[in-house]
């Protein structure tokens, strides 16, 4: 039986926590930051878990997260 191969673009872009529970960044959080407020930005900072409504998308995007 071959490996199945990770999807590259969520591989890139989801990570998870000590415990195992899948997390992403926030959005808007890319560019034209200069443009947003201090208080928008600070709004964006930091990670969020992924809810269990996508954890079995997430588990078939990314077989050995």
């Amino acid at each position: 039986m071959p490996k199945m191969k990770s999807h590259k673009a969520a591989q890139k872009r989801i990570g998870k926590t000590g415990s195992g529970k899948p997390i992403r960044v926030l959005s808007w959080r890319g560019h034209h930051l200069e443009l947003k407020s201090s208080r928008r930005t600070r709004r964006y900072a930091g990670k969020a878990v992924i809810g269990p409504e996508h954890r079995e998308q997430v588990r078939r995007l990314l077989p050995y997260l």
